[in-house]
């Protein structure tokens, strides 16, 4: 049975192969963060609780057109207070709330600022993501908790899907024990990609977190590792962190995967989602 993978992110589009039978969209959104304008438009009741779902009511509709939405959540739920933005991302655990019901499916968390809330943050973000119902990797209560759940496997339709994370480094913040952020180290990588084709998935996806701010080009480091990961067998690389959208580009086709008619797609920068969002629900595209 021939498979078609559709990939969206945002305004861009990927269409993997023409000929299929079965279809599945992706969109892939990053960053999610937690300014300090954010927490605040979203609080009521004198701050005791907080209500985010008007800044994703002009989102949802876009969401809507993916099978599977994925996105970089680049902040933590410590769960109680006090919430903080810049440079230490801690946001009330109502934000996945409205994520999840805006359309969001999935979140991948290794990223710069895994560790802002130290242990209890990065334990309580996995926690309260998975309360509301989301998929997540990328971080790990502890080294358990990753062996048992890590490639993430997601069955959607007829598809069979693996997702992998890593983050260039979490800001100088060490991860506190027992917590596992997964971060960027090309042995590591290799050997879960080949974990990841132990399963047989339809596609492997590697979402790093990765590059440099504000620039619409990837690096020379970006562009070796990408090719190395699509080498050892990823089926595409998507990218987050630089705050902007950089370009996309499609390799040679591989005739190792169980459908050679993909081809592997790299995908450098997702575009600056959540910056400064607040309750009129303004939002900015970085599309260029």
């Amino acid at each position: 049975m021939k498979k078609t993978l559709l990939l969206f992110l945002l305004a861009f589009s990927v269409l993997l192969n023409l000929s299929a039978q079965d279809k599945l969209k992706m969109i892939f959104v990053g960053d999610i963060m937690g300014h300090g304008p954010q927490i605040e438009s979203a609080a009521i009741e004198a701050n005791k609780l907080y209500d985010y779902s008007p800044c994703f009511q002009y989102i949802a509709p876009l969401l809507a057109q993916a099978d599977l939405a994925i996105g970089n959540l680049e902040l933590t739920l410590p769960g109680k207070p006090p919430y903080t933005g810049y440079p230490t991302f801690k946001s009330p655990d109502e934000l996945p709330l409205a994520l999840r019901a805006a359309g969001f499916d999935l979140l991948v968390t290794a990223n710069n600022h895994s560790n802002d809330g130290g242990l209890i943050g990065v334990q309580n973000t996995i926690k309260t993501i998975e309360k509301n119902g989301f998929y997540q990797t990328g971080t790990f209560i502890d080294s358990a908790h990753r062996a048992a759940l890590y490639p993430l496997i997601v069955y959607k339709g007829n598809f069979k899907l693996a997702f992998l994370n890593y983050t260039y480094g979490t800001n100088g913040i060490p991860t506190p024990k027992p917590a596992v952020v997964n971060l960027i180290d090309e042995k590591a990588i290799k050997a879960d990609i080949e974990a990841a084709k132990a399963h047989k998935p339809d596609a492997i996806i590697t979402v790093v977190h990765w590059g440099d701010e504000y620039q619409l080009a990837e690096n020379e480091k970006q562009r070796a590792l990408a090719q190395k990961m699509l080498t050892w067998g990823s089926t595409m690389v998507i990218g987050a962190h630089p705050c902007g959208a950089t370009h996309q580009k499609l390799s040679t086709p591989r005739t190792q995967w169980q459908y050679p008619q993909w081809p592997g797609g790299v995908f450098h920068g997702q575009f600056y989602f959540c910056s400064n969002q607040n309750l009129y629900g303004y939002w900015f595209d970085g599309r260029n």
